[in-house]
């Protein structure tokens, strides 16, 4: 299953008004696992950027000057989005604006739902926690995500903030997997890794001492606790 945790930056609020995009980050997601691989591109969008925007994200309009137009990066994008979940806090927002951008192109390719599914968290966030603020930093603070390092909003910061999110409220990974093929799948199945038969064994490291009693007095504490019934003791006596 592949997934793409998007977000961008645009010179206002409203495509409508002629509003572009300046700046699109991309985070891959494979069996819900972040892969390293992403997707980044600040844009050229042949108009001012609105000052309220520019406080908000701190792109200036001289930033830009030297970067690609949309139309010259869109073959690319479309590339590495297609076929993919989108994952987007406030979908509507963000797919409306690179469906603006789809409609300027020569031969206008279609739009976002034509190439992909989207899953908007916004709302994901709002059904799980009703009358509660939902922003990425709220949702930062509730699920303990490390956002340190966001004094202003941008797009590829903000797209790796939010695969955290996403997993955290989605259930976390699906597997302890350390593979990065991501051969287990979210299901909970997975293929058979057949170990080389001429491997060294395992090292067996004995506990001392005291973590023997240590350990003791834990269970012991555990059993106490529970008037007498813990599984281990039981299994012990």
């Amino acid at each position: 299953m592949r997934q793409i945790v998007l977000d961008t930056e645009t010179t206002g609020l409203e495509p409508s008004d002629g509003h572009r995009i300046i700046e699109v980050g991309c985070v891959e997601l494979i069996n819900r696992r972040i892969t390293g691989n992403t997707y980044h591109q600040y844009i050229q969008p042949d108009r001012e950027i609105d000052p309220g925007a520019i406080e908000v994200h701190g792109i200036t309009n001289e930033s830009l000057i030297d970067k690609p137009r949309f139309a010259d990066i869109a073959e690319e994008f479309l590339g590495f989005i297609t076929g993919a979940e989108l994952i987007i806090h406030n979908a509507p927002f963000d797919v409306g604006f690179i469906n603006h951008e789809f409609r300027l192109l020569p031969g206008r390719p279609g739009t976002v739902e034509d190439f992909c599914t989207v899953v908007d968290t916004l709302t994901m966030a709002r059904r799980l926690h009703p009358g509660q603020r939902n922003n990425l930093d709220a949702l930062c603070r509730r699920y303990e995500i490390d956002n340190s390092q966001r004094e202003l909003h941008g797009a590829l910061l903000d797209a790796e903030i939010l695969a955290d999110v996403y997993l955290a409220m989605t259930g976390g990974q699906a597997t302890l997997s350390l593979d990065a093929r991501g051969d287990a799948q979210e299901s909970g199945t997975s293929r058979v890794r057949r170990l080389a038969t001429g491997r060294p064994g395992l090292r067996v490291i004995l506990p001392t001492a005291e973590e023997l009693a240590a350990h003791d007095a834990r269970l012991e504490a555990i059993d106490k606790s529970c008037g007498g019934t813990a599984l281990w003791r039981s299994l012990e006596r």
